[in-house]
């Protein structure tokens, strides 16, 4: 089946489902960092045990975003994501009962972040790509990821009500809940499968793919660049809370700011998308590097207040996932759309390398120093380094070869 085959009311189905995976999956596991200090305290661990199983949750879900990529390029998206979401349930049934770290781990770490691998950005957007024509692609998978952006707006707020009221244990149980919405969704997010892959080189193995992405040196640049990405994000999400705290905050402060960036990640993520279809991708993200960076400084500079907090809540969020369009439309500007989430996932794993050492990182230098001055400081000089090389990338598809060994050109 082509694009043009669709119906509008398959078409919105693929891409409400994407939106809803996505915005469940991201909202829920961004709100994570509300829950830090009470289980901290009711489970009698560190700040750095729980930053640790964060971090592991963003390692898993790196290293299983490739191969899920390539299960959901062999085999479809619809199982992937009915298992994601089934293994997201086991998971935070696991947070609900833990009694140590190492089950925290387990449950926070090691089954969400394999659980992100198959209902988040990669497959949402590799599933957006296919739905709609090359022309609006751009758009449209800034569209989704805009949509996507409002699951924190609403995990956020709800947790942060259920801890003050009822205890951190009820924000998870409604947890449980909002997974039993993503089921759903997958049903409708494996219309997709039925879809022929547009614009893919379908000749080239998966193997000759991959060995030509990891020989591009844009490729290569801009998967090194999305290290600082999930570096400064995980960091602010997981830490952010704690650090309102010992300013003499209240928490409902903390809980308004996640909302906030998931509020204007919404005009963000639609923003870059569009602009990401009539400038440069590359300038773009670099940009978004950059201007993070700079925000990230002046905030911690700066005293901390309620007004200051949420400020910067709306600065960040509106850079928030913008990059997520900007990165996968080069991927298939490069590659083409037939091993799209295979080499999405591949230069994600890099972004989760950094997620990793922003969620334990500052909480290994927290524990340390007794404040996060030491890892914002790192997270704004690598920002505007990484910025700078992003926006020197090279954008020519690379050259493959057919089944007779003759050079071709890529198509963009």
């Amino acid at each position: 089946m082509n694009q043009a085959d669709l119906s509008v009311a398959r078409r919105w189905s693929i891409l409400a489902g994407a939106a809803i995976l996505l915005s469940l999956a991201m909202g829920m596991r961004q709100s994570f960092g509300l829950l830090q200090p009470h289980m901290v305290r009711d489970l009698g661990i560190t700040t750095s045990d729980f930053a640790f199983a964060l971090a592991i949750q963003n390692i898993v879900w790196g290293v299983t975003q490739p191969f899920v990529g390539m299960a959901a390029d062999r085999w479809g998206v619809r199982w992937v994501t009915l298992a994601g979401v089934a293994i997201y349930g086991l998971g935070l049934w696991l947070m609900l009962v833990a009694t140590s770290a190492f089950a925290l781990t387990l449950g926070a770490g090691f089954c969400v972040g394999l659980a992100l691998s198959c209902t988040a950005s990669s497959v949402a957007m590799s599933v957006t790509s296919r739905t709609v024509s090359p022309a609006k692609r751009s758009v449209a998978m800034g569209a989704v990821s805009a949509a996507g952006s409002l699951g924190l707006v609403l995990a956020s707020p709800l947790a942060q009500t259920l801890i003050t009221q009822a205890g951190w244990q009820s924000a998870v149980i409604a947890f449980l809940g909002l997974a039993a919405v993503m089921v759903p969704a997958a049903i409708g997010t494996g219309g997709a499968d039925r879809l022929d892959r547009a614009g893919a080189a379908s000749d080239l193995s998966l193997g000759r793919t991959v060995a030509a992405a990891l020989g591009h040196s844009g490729y290569l640049v801009m998967a090194v660049a999305f290290f600082v990405c999930g570096l400064q994000l995980v960091f602010i999400t997981t830490h952010l809370p704690t650090y309102l705290a010992n300013c003499g905050m209240d928490p409902t402060v903390g809980a308004s700011a996640l909302a906030a960036i998931g509020l204007f990640n919404v005009i963000g993520s639609y923003l870059f998308g569009w602009l990401g279809g009539r400038y440069p991708k590359q300038l773009l993200l670099g940009g978004v590097y950059i201007l993070r960076s700079l925000f990230v400084a002046a905030y911690f500079m700066l005293p901390a207040t309620p007004a200051s907090t949420l400020v910067f809540a709306a600065a960040m969020g509106t850079l928030w996932l913008g990059v997520v369009p900007l990165v996968n439309g080069l991927v298939a500007e490069l590659f083409g759309l037939r091993y799209m989430t295979t080499l999405a996932g591949i230069a994600f794993f890099s972004h989760q390398v950094g997620s990793f050492f922003g969620a334990w990182g500052g909480g290994v230098i927290y524990d340390a120093l007794g404040s996060y001055d030491r890892a914002w400081q790192a997270a704004v000089v690598i920002g505007l380094i990484a910025g700078c090389f992003q926006m020197t990338m090279n954008v020519v598809p690379p050259a493959t070869a057919d089944p007779a060994g003759t050079p071709v050109p890529r198509p963009a």
